[in-house]
């Protein structure tokens, strides 16, 4: 039989705090329970955010958490082709539009269509739902927008590929001991006609992560509650191109003293901050619970 295969997969846009280092550890964990594999994966397809000091930052901290990967770390930027033609077959067959919209004619629709005493549903992150408004373009005036060179994002159509994936969509849990935790079923309306490509990249992350999870042979999937609505999609996503569908464990998120998640944008202090303190990896270990 093929060996259970986890992945740690962090962006390069920030040092990782400690919310990555109990993320990565707990996959090392379970990954040492399953007789696994323990992959590395860079997922900088951010051109504007993604640096290579942040890179060799990642590799060293983990290196002083004590932690060991695979060979051949899968950087998303060097996939970029491959994350285009799977964009490129899913509009083929109808399943995306181009949306020619800017976050705030968005954000001026949706505002206009709540004055107008229309509802505004958001998406489980807490934004409002994308109107549709590209979705009536004709064909042919989309590719002549497109050819005229105007910015375009790639957006799902969910009512179409709903129906293409004919049936319910299984999401397959365990628990952290690697026991089966049951199958509940995923609801992907909730995200509406989510982007599935970027203006600036031919991808998104709920693309290129269900594409890189069944190129690398990803059995199981460990990652933090803030990305457990995603997971909605991300089956969808694996239905619709062919894809295997991991089995996912979404682990508790690590606070700081007010009760906030950890994260690069608010300032957290990051592993390097800990180490240049003094602080061991053992201490950081059996703060989080991996004495």
């Amino acid at each position: 039989m093929t060996r259970p295969a986890l992945r740690f997969a962090p962006s390069p846009n920030g040092r990782l705090h400690l919310g990555h280092a109990y993320s990565a550890l707990l996959n090392a964990r379970i990954a040492a329970g399953l007789g696994g594999r323990l992959l590395l994966r860079i997922e900088d397809i951010d051109p504007g955010r993604s640096r290579p000091d942040f890179i060799a930052g990642i590799h060293a901290d983990l290196a002083w958490l004590g932690l060991r990967f695979e060979p051949e770390v899968r950087h998303q930027s060097k996939h970029v082709p491959d994350y285009a033609r799977a964009r490129d077959g899913l509009a083929g067959r109808g399943l995306l539009y181009p949306c020619f919209c800017s976050r705030g004619q968005v954000a001026a629709a949706v505002a206009a269509g709540a004055a107008r005493g229309e509802p505004a549903p958001r998406d489980p992150d807490g934004a409002p739902l994308y109107p549709g408004t590209c979705r009536a373009v004709p064909p042919d005036l989309a590719r002549a927008r497109i050819a005229r060179g105007e910015p375009q994002s790639w957006r799902l159509d969910m009512a179409a590929a709903l129906a293409e994936a004919a049936g319910p969509l299984p999401i397959r849990r365990f628990a952290p001991d690697g026991r089966d935790a049951g199958t509940i079923a995923a609801d992907p309306a909730r995200w509406g006609d989510a982007v599935i490509a970027r203006r600036d990249v031919p991808t998104s992350y709920h693309l290129s992560v269900v594409w890189d999870d069944a190129a690398q042979g990803v059995s199981d999937v460990v990652r933090g509650q803030d990305l457990e609505a995603a997971t909605d999609l991300h089956v969808l996503l694996q239905r619709l191109l062919g894809l295997p569908s991991p089995a996912y464990h979404h682990h508790a998120l690590i606070r700081d003293e007010t009760g906030q998640k950890l994260a690069k944008s608010k300032g957290s202090e990051s592993l390097a901050d800990l180490r240049a303190r003094g602080v061991s990896p053992e201490a950081v270990r059996a703060r989080l619970g991996f004495a």
